[in-house]
């Protein structure tokens, strides 16, 4: 593996370690643990593991490696740890680092399991955390304090789609030693360049463009390889959030197609926005790629201008008229995935936003009549059709 491959080079190759067989097609190595020839070798690995060594699955596995390899290389990072859900990810990259008595500073605008850990699994134990606008430098400036730990924010927000300036924060938490974390979801791995604009720590839900076709869960956690093995898998090979094997394999599949599929989605996603934007049925239309999105100017140079694959759709009418849009649908199917091969439409406010308060939705500008449209790989003039007929009744 060459570091000086382009992405799409990393991709396909990335990480690749092959059997005895030579096989071209990465091998499933679906095994919990491993044997060792003696004793006197199986004392030794527990002393010291090497980069080539294994011990037990949910220590790691040669398949779920090749993984992590692949998705460190893309991303700019050292080291990876593969985790069994994005929810894993932010959960042990956060929880790995921090304890009783410590600050973090984190966006508000976050999705709902996100603000869970952060509201009440970090407040439990004793994790303070202040909460910003993340669009705004001077909330995070007057937030860091010198004894903030780490900032944690989407850098591109869930469903409202703001984006953050990544290079901005990380300015202000380096600044007294602060770690950033950044869940990197929406702006995907084939768009951003987290780390090198500041980024410490790069969380992904490998479910979403990663895989991209609905078939497994997985997360990963990208950063130094002091904070992956010193910090992060300590913490996660002794609580079990581990990726198995083949869900790890199926990622391998999937990165090999991912700038492909998230470059076609996301050119759909551009041709849908601008066609509907001022549409007499809408209220909004956001897109990070329109040139009247907030912070479109950051886009171009955080995102090189791209989008991203989600547009988020306020219906006139609130809940009712949004669900009679959803409804009226043939091509997107329901559900609460994005990300994917398939066109998936969802209503936040009652589902992956419903736990939050009615205040905390309005705050955050999730209104009844959201609706989070993330844009698969059907055609870009058939989505488009689908959409306008189902707006049109609205309006009938």
């Amino acid at each position: 593996m060459s570091d000086s491959w382009n992405k799409r080079t990393q991709a396909v190759h990335g990480g690749v370690r092959r059997s005895q067989y030579n096989e071209v097609s990465e091998a499933i190595f679906l095994t919990q643990g491993f044997v060792y020839d003696n004793a006197e070798a199986a004392e030794a690995r527990f002393i010291e593991c090497g980069d080539d060594e294994f011990i037990y699955a949910r220590y790691g596995n040669p398949t779920v490696s090749m993984f992590e390899q692949r998705i460190a290389a893309l991303e700019g990072g050292e080291d990876a740890f593969a985790t069994a859900s994005g929810m894993a990810a932010v959960n042990g990259a956060l929880t790995s680092m921090l304890k009783a008595g410590d600050h973090v500073v984190s966006a508000k605008a976050l999705f709902g399991s996100c603000l869970y850990i952060l509201e009440n699994i970090l407040a439990r134990f004793g994790v303070e955390v202040t909460f910003v606008d993340g669009t705004d430098l001077a909330q995070w400036e007057a937030a860091i304090r010198p004894d903030t730990k780490a900032v944690f924010f989407e850098s591109m927000s869930n469903p409202t789609l703001e984006v953050i300036d990544i290079e901005g924060v990380a300015k202000l938490a380096h600044a007294v030693g602060a770690l950033v974390v950044v869940d990197n979801v929406f702006s995907t791995p084939v768009f951003s360049r987290a780390i090198e604009q500041g980024a410490d720590v790069v969380v992904y839900s490998a479910t979403k463009h990663i895989d991209g076709q609905g078939r497994a869960l997985g997360g990963v956690i990208i950063g130094t390889k002091e904070f992956i093995r010193g910090t992060v898998e300590p913490y996660l090979k002794h609580t079990g959030g581990a990726l198995s094997p083949f869900n790890a394999w199926v990622m391998l599949k999937g990165i090999e197609t991912m700038a492909l599929r998230v470059n076609a989605q996301a050119a759909s996603a551009q041709k849908i926005a601008e066609a509907l934007e001022g549409h007499a049925a809408l209220e909004r239309t956001l897109y990070p790629g329109l040139a009247t999105h907030a912070q479109n100017e950051l886009v171009q140079r955080q995102l090189g201008g791209k989008g991203g694959t989600v547009l988020s759709l306020d219906i006139k009418g609130g809940k009712e008229a949004a669900f009679a849009f959803l409804n009226a649908l043939t091509i997107p199917v329901i559900s609460n995935n994005l990300g994917d091969a398939k066109s998936i439409v969802t209503h936040p406010a009652t589902t992956t936003h419903q736990r939050l308060s009615e205040e905390q939705r309005d705050e955050l500008g999730i209104t009844p009549g959201l609706i989070r449209f993330s844009v698969g790989l059907e055609d870009a003039d058939d989505l488009l059709s689908d959409v306008r007929q189902a707006l049109d009744n609205l309006q009938a």
